[in-house]
């Protein structure tokens, strides 16, 4: 009986205090932006770092493998999609490559705040902690679509035109999948569709979505658990707009 009262005290104070050490962490690295003075050398940072996220989080965390790539400035490792990086790759600077860091112990809080969030007899006050930045927050509101009888040569106009990744496509009454950049090519150029084939032959259906009040790092992961470069955002229930990779690179960049 005292094991089952005692249980959730022992969490909070386990899931409060990992959160003190990574907010703790994230100052450190704020003094490598010239906000202080480093204590210790920044690759020394970076060891002490990765073996905190893999103690809070486990070694086979998604954010463990963000951070690592985060040191390169490669923030595409992340969802494994290289060919879809922010303007600035390539020319990443130190600083960069620094917020790159920023952004990812921001998610490891995040993901530790949404845990205790939902611990058991939780208070009012906690179901309202903060859990980083939202999908809705980084997101295109501009929502483009196509009929899915459109031809896949008007797709790839449209794309063109708008300068997007990817479509949503509508039956005239709702939207009922995507349309992207990879699939047009794969269709026409690597099978030999004819580009006067309705774009519907290639689209991916049904829309995978995810809510816009999610923390980014749900996005991460659903598109990696769905294999997709691209996100419906829903909020009660209707599109409010599409999250890509491109987004979230930009994000994990610290590209406005």
């Amino acid at each position: 009986m005292s094991t089952t009262r005692t249980t959730p005290k022992r969490a909070r104070i386990s899931l409060d205090r990992s959160i003190e050490r990574l907010r703790k962490q994230l100052a450190d690295l704020a003094t490598y932006l010239g906000k202080g003075h480093p204590t210790r050398s920044l690759e020394e940072f970076d060891q002490e770092t990765e073996e905190l996220i893999a103690e809070l989080l486990g070694d086979t965390s998604d954010l463990l493998e963000a951070y690592e790539y985060a040191e390169f400035g490669e923030a595409a490792g992340l969802v494994n999609l290289r060919d879809e990086a922010p303007e600035s790759a390539g020319v990443e600077s130190q600083r960069q490559r620094l917020l790159q860091r920023s952004r990812v112990l921001e998610s490891c809080i995040a993901e530790l705040e949404a845990r205790r969030a939902t611990e058991p007899k939780q208070s009012q006050a906690s179901r309202h902690v903060l859990m980083g930045p939202q999908v809705a927050e980084h997101m295109s509101s501009d929502i483009r679509s196509l009929s899915q009888d459109a031809s896949l040569k008007e797709a790839g106009q449209a794309m063109e035109k708008w300068k997007l990744g990817s479509l949503l496509l509508t039956d005239n009454r709702a939207y009922v999948g995507f349309i992207t950049d990879s699939a047009l090519a794969r269709a026409v150029v690597a099978n030999g569709l004819n580009p006067a084939t309705a774009v519907k032959v290639c689209m991916r259906k049904p829309v995978v979505s995810i809510g816009g009040d999610r923390p980014i790092i749900d996005a991460v992961r659903m598109m990696k658990e769905q294999a997709t470069r691209h996100l419906a955002v829903t909020q009660d229930g209707s599109i409010i707009g599409v999250i890509s990779v491109s987004n979230i690179l930009r994000y994990y960049s610290g590209v406005v």
